[in-house]
């Protein structure tokens, strides 16, 4: 009986055993007969997306065919575990049609991106289907209609772009209900109608309604919110002050009044705030002082009244401030202009601001353009406005401003625009207008200047400058048709040959000749004398042995910053609580350093530029040993040399010594405009020899200077006795890899020998390798290495710590050389809009540039002047500024 019950239990066992497991293959074969059906789903929406396509010039779709798994199509991912379609990314691809409802089919999508193609007709409903869809970006298409409703149930949504089409009908009022929204952009649109009151107001577009008070209550995830060219009236509600995460708010180019609530400085992350071209009236509110991450701010073109608030002071990191066309009053708060920050431009124009400029003006060492114009301002212009030696343009026309133009000005070689037409300035014009290399413009128009007109650099063109409306000039080229001075000098020259006058003149000639003798033979003696002990320079030697030694701490290894060929550099600071200075201290014992102190003190007395290292004094005296004691006392700069951020020595420097692309630009512009005033601005050109990255020096604020002339060579010296052997000596002058291959096979030292070393260094600067790096093999060298890689595989090459930077947006838009076109699309999204292919277009051409100037044949190499300006214009296609008079 036992065992009848146990062969029973066995039996049923094995009976339930079989039936569980023909249900797990039943449940197995119809999990899979699903997957695959779902699979051939995918498949039949791609294909049907396929079938709309009527324009294809990359060919894209060629590989949509069953030679491939769709999976593996171009622009296609799929979900690794069940096989779905998940992305579908064909930005840029410029493919023509319509988009098929068939799209709707595919269920497990989280991204759609068609980004800037050519796509028409409706945007079908069927994409509210898509309910794990995260990204849906139809930016720059040609899509019509409306906004589907069905969306509403892509309650997963992230971002959502339709900006740049041709979409009617109004903002739907769903939108406001998707709380995960981070990104909304709906620019250039054909959006109109009124919109419902409880609806959030989206996009950039030119749609009509009132802003909500409801946009308090959206999500605090949001950090991009844009409104600007819309049709949008109404005030701004005080429950903006909710989106606390917000980092771009655009308003810009609407009908919105009333003032700005100071609710608007609780939005402590906002790095950009656009509300020009709108109706707003009464006071800026002071609490945009609280904005401490704010960088751009634009409030042009309103009805602002009162004055500009004090608090914009605390704006610390703010690059471009716009206020023209107010009604602004009083003055420019000195604490604006103590914004070293400013770098792109402050324009405060066509107000009604008066006063004088203060001498704080001078702070904006790194503005690029300053626009007061057409406001009251008076009084002389500030001597310190010389300091703003980063100025590209100035205009203060339309005030009253009298005096003359001061000679500090001269220090601004960098300006290209000077618009200082209808004031009431007077005196002579300088002559070293006419000595700036780089400007284009200059209006002196409607004054009372006086004199004759200079006749050197742009005063000899006539397109380029205008001086109606100054009767006092004579002059210039003819072309200007200003009276000629030759009468007065005429006259004068009557007066002088008088008698009366002539004798007296006469006679302090000769006693003055006869003085000019006397002093020459005397300085020629004294020179003699002092051949033997210091040949050399004119440079003040101010301190002593033992000061330099104090202010070193006794040459301190903890105080040594750096050391060379010729000898060691340390840290020091002068009278106890002075300066911060470095201290180049020579070896003596070294061969050449004397005669490298000599060529370097030579160099430094006769050159001033903003890029080259300021030296403060030289010492030539002995040690408390009697030993010959030699030293050059330099300006500090705080950030060392770009050899210690390009290849810092620990991983602690390699986190902190980062440089942005545009950081590497300004340094690079700043080396060329150093070489440019070397080899073209003096009597007589200087050739460095040494162009590295140990010999660029960095300021507080990363300005280059370019330091260590202890090799360099003015190109008229050269000796009667100039051997062979000495043509040789001087011939290998520089550091291994970027001494140019001509003084190997006894080339002089000449300036096409500095371009070729800045070439390598610029190449240097943006792939982070040096030219000696082990991956240059087989007698490959840096430029080699580059050149091949030019245009198309450039960026696989370049220092990859710059691509992901967030100052360029991840969907951004490719380079536009249309400029109208560029500013319609962008509007003043610039580097949102077009970050990574500009910056790709921008990397491209610094490569070519670097690649140019360190060319074999001299003969082949780039003009250092043809250099600056063609990285000025890389750096303006970045950051355009637009033309605000």
């Amino acid at each position: 009986m036992n065992h009848f019950c146990a062969n029973s239990k066995s039996l049923l066992l094995q009976t339930l055993n079989g039936f569980l497991l023909l249900c797990m293959i039943s449940s197995l074969h119809l999990v899979t007969t699903a997957t695959s059906e779902e699979n051939e789903t995918d498949l039949s929406a791609l294909l049907d997306f396929k079938s709309k396509i009527v324009g294809d010039p990359f060919n894209i779709m060629s590989s949509w065919n069953n030679s491939f798994h769709h999976c593996n199509w171009t622009g296609i991912t799929c979900n690794i575990s069940n096989g779905r379609v998940m992305n579908m990314n064909l930005a840029k691809l410029r493919l023509k049609g319509t988009l098929s409802p068939s799209i709707g089919n595919l269920t497990f999508l989280t991204t759609l991106n068609l980004l800037n193609n050519s796509f028409h007709g409706e945007i079908p409903q069927e994409l509210g289907r898509l309910h794990y869809v995260q990204t849906l970006e139809f930016a720059f298409n040609d899509f019509g209609g409306n906004i589907p409703n069905n969306l509403s149930h892509c309650t997963q949504l992230l971002s959502l772009g339709f900006g740049a089409n041709n979409l009617t009908g109004t903002i739907p009022n769903w939108i406001g209900n998707i709380s995960s929204l981070t990104r909304l952009s709906f620019a250039l649109n054909n959006f109109h109608g009124s919109i419902p009151h409880e609806v959030l107001r989206l996009g950039t577009n030119r749609f009509g309604g009132v802003l909500p008070d409801s946009i308090a209550n959206f999500s605090t995830q949001l950090y991009t919110f844009a409104f600007g060219s819309n049709e949008i009236r109404g005030n701004i509600p005080a429950g903006i002050s909710n989106l606390v995460n917000l980092t771009l708010l655009s308003l810009e180019g609407n009908h919105l009044i009333g003032s700005v609530p100071d609710a608007i400085g609780k939005l402590q992350n906002l790095q950009e705030l656009y509300l020009n071209v709108n109706n707003f009236s009464g006071r800026i509110p002071s609490s945009l002082g609280n904005l401490s991450s704010i960088n751009k701010l634009f409030l042009e073109e309103n009805n602002f009244e009162g004055s500009i608030p004090s608090s914009l002071g605390k704006c610390k990191e703010l690059l471009v401030f716009s206020l023209y066309r107010n009604k602004l009053r009083g003055t420019i708060p000195k604490e604006v202009f103590s914004l070293s920050s400013l770098s792109i431009y402050l324009d405060v124009s066509y107000n009604a601001l008066s006063g004088t400029l203060p001498v704080e003006v001078g702070k904006l060492q790194n503005l690029g353009e300053l626009v007061l114009s057409g406001n009251n301002f008076s009084g002389v212009i500030p001597s310190s406005l010389g300091s703003c030696i980063s100025l590209e343009k100035l205009r203060l026309q339309g005030n009253s401003f009298q005096g003359n133009i001061p000679q500090s000005l001269k220090d601004l070689r960098g300006l290209l625009d000077i618009d200082l037409s209808r004031n009431n300035l007077s005196g002579k014009i300088p002559e070293f207008l006419g000595e700036f290399t780089q400007l284009k413009r200059l209006n002196l128009a409607n004054n009372s200047f006086e004199g004759e007109i200079p006749m050197n650099g742009i005063f000899k063109n006539v397109t380029s400058i205008s001086l109606y409306g100054n009767s006092k000039l004579c002059g210039g080229v003819p072309q200007l048709n200003f009276p000629s001075c030759t009468v007065r000098k005429t006259s004068s020259l009557r007066k002088l040959l008088s008698p009366k006058v002539a004798i007296p003149i006469g006679i302090a000639l000769v006693l003055v000749l006869l003085m000019s003798c006397f002093l020459t033979i005397f300085l020629i003696v004294k020179r003699e004398k002092k051949r033997t002990s210091l040949s050399t320079t004119s440079l003040e030697l101010g301190f002593s042995y033992s000061e330099i030694a104090n202010c070193t701490g006794g040459f301190s290894q903890d105080n040594l910053v750096g050391s060379g060929s010729f000898g060691s550099v340390y840290k020091g600071t002068l009278s106890g609580d002075g300066p911060i200075v470095a201290v180049k201290v020579l070896n003596l014992q070294q061969r050449g350093a004397s005669r490298s102190f000599i060529d370097e003190c030579h160099v430094l007395r006769n050159t001033r530029h903003r890029n080259l290292l300021k030296i403060i004094t030289a010492i030539s005296s002995v040690d408390q040993q009697g030993n010959e004691f030699k030293a050059l006392v330099f300006e500090f700069m705080s950030n060392g040399s770009l050899e210690d951020w390009l290849h810092p020595i620990s991983n602690l420097q390699s986190q902190t010594k980062t440089l942005k692309f545009i950081q590497r630009l300004n340094i690079a512009i700043d080396v060329a405009c150093a070489l440019e005033y070397l080899h073209h601005s003096g009597e007589t050109r200087i050739v460095h020899c040494d162009i590295k990255p140990s010999n660029v020096l960095l300021d507080n604020d990363l300005v280059a200077h370019v330091g260590d002339f202890g090799l360099a060579t003015f190109l008229f010296e050269e000796p009667s006795n100039f051997s062979k052997q000495s043509i040789m000596s001087a011939s290998l002058r520089g550091s291994i890899g970027y001494v140019p291959p001509e003084y190997g096979m006894g080339g002089k030292p000449s300036t096409l020998g500095d371009i070729y070393s800045y070439g390598i260094l610029l190449l240097e600067i943006f792939t982070r390798k040096r030219p000696t790096d082990e991956a240059f093999e087989g007698g490959m060298g840096i430029r080699q290495f580059i050149a091949m890689a030019l245009p198309n595989n450039v960026m696989d090459v370049i220092d990859p710590s710059f691509i992901c930077e967030d100052e360029f947006d991840d969907e951004s838009e490719e380079f536009e050389e249309n400029e109208e076109e560029e500013r319609a699309i962008r509007g003043n999204y610039e580097i949102e809009v077009h970050g990574k292919g500009l910056l790709e277009a921008c990397i491209v051409s610094v490569m070519e540039i670097g690649v140019s100037c360190s060319a074999t044949a001299p003969s082949e190499r780039m003009p250092i002047t043809a250099v600056v300006k063609k990285l000025h214009a890389i750096k303006n296609s970045l950051i355009k500024k637009k033309d605000k008079v």
